[in-house]
């Protein structure tokens, strides 16, 4: 009897991830939100697709109430949070049908930017100094102990979503006025100069067997508030930053209890004194692109990979990860002011991709030499912003790139 994967989206990606599963032999389930209902789903490799309106996917007890009810005539072997948001959610569900797989506990370190922070701290990971909003004395001691400017973040969104700059305490307190009951919900941390990182892996039985480190141009939380074009590129191999990314994450995964699956984590080296800290983890594949880009550098598809061992966890077997390649890829993102843009002028031998989606442009450029890489994306960053970029304040729940 086929195996039976349920994914659940609430945000539209992992289409690999569910290619791959139909692959591999399995039954596939998707449960979305009705706004999606209609994007580019692999159709061919979905076997049922359920909808349900965006509020109930994380409604309880409507989603365990609705997974319960598909379980009636359905074995289902596994669950899947194709999206940031659907981490914990998941993680409920499988700790309700008891099932293989992150827990609720495990997900908040995932999710939660308090938790991952405190275990970070506790484990003697270098972080920005943080206080939960949550005691007043111990907020205005740590005013007064570390100098602003801070971040005031909430736990639980994903990438830059709802991030604030606060530069003073008499700017802190209306906004905590403000979010009256939610505050506590949030974290406020050191905003530390610097540029930003992140390193995407494949992780089996707690093993970390395949990681890319890649440099933002911009830090993500610059681009999603002011606007801008996104940039990032994989780092030189064996690089001394790199090295050091490297054994920073493998400390992170470790103190976060990953024991499969594929992670996405956002470094800060401070400009101050050079050090790295960390900032974020996610258990889930990078976004806004980035798995074409580090497919384009290594051959490695980490949507299909995620598939590849969850599957072989499942039939209790062992994972391999397929021969890979050291290349360098550079990916650049933007709103474009034209519905559809004209790339054609952007011809060079190295652009293997060109991101189709309307108001949107971006590029992937890919060759075994890192400079010419770094060299192509910095000018296309330049020439995007002129040519296409257009800039708009996020909305009230908007989703980044």
């Amino acid at each position: 009897m086929a195996p039976t994967i349920l994914c659940l989206a609430s945000y539209f990606k992992g289409g690999a991830f569910l290619e791959e599963c139909k692959r591999l032999g399995c039954h596939t389930i998707l449960i979305t939100s009705q706004d999606l209902e209609h994007e580019a789903w692999p159709r061919e490799a979905i076997d049922e697709f359920f909808v349900m309106p965006f509020a109930n996917l994380f409604k309880q007890p409507d989603i365990t109430n609705a997974v319960s009810f598909l379980a009636r005539n359905r074995k289902i072997d596994r669950i899947i949070a194709l999206d940031d948001f659907d981490v914990e959610t998941v993680a409920d569900l499988r700790e309700h049908l008891r099932m293989p797989g992150m827990g609720g506990s495990t997900a908040r370190y995932f999710r939660d930017k308090l938790a991952m922070r405190v275990q970070a701290r506790d484990e003697g990971i270098p972080v920005p100094e943080f206080v939960h909003v949550l005691n007043y004395d111990d907020v205005r001691d740590y005013m007064h102990r570390v100098p602003g400017p801070w971040v005031l973040k909430p736990r639980s969104e994903a990438s830059s979503m709802g991030i604030r700059k606060v530069n003073s305490a008499e700017e802190l307190w209306p906004i905590l006025d403000e979010l009256g009951d939610r505050q506590s919900f949030y974290v406020l941390e050191k905003f530390v100069p610097g540029d930003v990182f992140h390193v995407d892996s494949v992780v089996w039985n707690k093993k970390v067997l395949f990681t890319v480190c890649s440099k933002y141009g911009l830090p993500p939380m610059a681009v999603y508030q002011g606007g801008g074009v996104f940039i990032t590129g994989n780092l030189p191999y064996h690089a001394p930053e790199e090295q050091a990314l490297q054994a920073l994450n493998r400390e992170v995964i470790a103190a976060m209890g990953m024991v499969r699956g594929v992670t996405h984590a956002e470094f800060i080296r401070a400009e101050a004194d050079g050090t790295f800290h960390f900032l974020e983890i996610a258990a889930r594949v990078g976004g806004a692109n980035i798995d074409l880009m580090l497919e384009h550098a290594t051959g490695i598809n980490l949507w299909r990979e995620w598939a590849r061992l969850e599957l072989a966890h499942l039939n209790k077997q062992e994972y391999e990860l397929p021969p890979t390649h050291q290349e360098y890829a550079g990916l650049v993102v933007s709103l474009a002011r034209q519905p559809w843009p004209d790339t054609s002028a952007y011809n060079d031998p190295e652009l293997v991709w060109r991101l189709q989606k309307e108001h949107h442009v971006g590029f992937i450029a890919a060759s075994p030499d890192h400079d010419r890489v770094q060299q192509l994306i910095g000018e296309y960053a330049g020439r995007i912003a002129q040519d296409f970029m257009a800039s708009a304040p996020p909305k009230e729940g908007e989703r980044p790139v």
